[in-house]
């Protein structure tokens, strides 16, 4: 299906999973390297479908034609628009809003600058505070203008995570902030498989903190 994104950046593609009786719908924006059909993305979804959130997974317009990035008007414009486009698609269940790394980060982004309609909260798959290597805190600055709770789930081996710069944020933010760590998880959640303790499915471990953080949202 495809959804139109900017009346200057076109339509852009998206995919809807549907699960039997979904309590919710979440959307999930895309990393700053990969579209909505790669296998993490798909992983993710798949694994809060068995939640029973649906999910709609998007793509911005830069992925969907090639090239360099797109303005902050295009990209805050296609989450809103994800957005509603979620609520055509799933209407009368709430909504929440989100995506992996550089998704979750312009969800937020979006968010801070305006409201998004109906997003009950904004959830964060490995939130990218900070290159690899650059520790800092800068990547946080707008979240005090997030008016929605917000849940951050990181990886312990996530080298875009740093989080005693975090905290601090966290703490500012109260109870509107909530922080789940996965343990042996990187940024793209791959695993050490013989140090983790928690012997499910990473994915399906993350989509637990999410629906679980959901049922508590009003």
């Amino acid at each position: 299906m495809k959804f139109r994104a900017h009346d200057a950046a076109g339509d852009v593609s998206a995919l809807l999973q549907l699960p039997d009786k979904p309590i919710g719908i979440a959307t999930l924006a895309h990393g700053a390297g990969a579209g909505m059909e790669h296998a993490n993305l798909q992983a993710i979804s798949d694994a809060l479908v068995r939640q029973n959130l649906a999910t709609l997974r998007y793509q911005f317009p830069f992925m969907e034609r090639g090239g360099g990035r797109d303005s902050q008007e295009v990209s805050f414009s296609t989450i809103r628009q994800a957005a509603a486009t979620a609520q055509d698609l799933a209407p009368g269940i709430p909504m929440i809003a989100g995506g992996h790394s550089f998704g979750g980060r312009l969800t937020s982004m979006a968010a801070a600058a305006e409201p998004i309609p109906n997003a009950k909260g904004i959830f964060f798959c490995s939130y990218p505070l900070h290159a690899p290597g650059s520790p800092s805190d800068q990547r946080a600055i707008h979240l005090p203008q997030v008016t929605v709770p917000m849940l951050f789930v990181s990886g312990t081996r996530d080298k875009m995570m740093t989080f005693d710069l975090l905290q601090p944020t966290l703490i500012a933010l109260g109870s509107k902030a909530t922080f789940k760590w996965l343990e042996t998880g990187d940024h793209s959640y791959q695993t050490l498989k013989r140090k983790r303790s928690i012997k499910i499915d990473i994915f399906d471990q993350l989509a637990r903190a999410i629906s679980g953080w959901f049922l508590t949202l009003k």
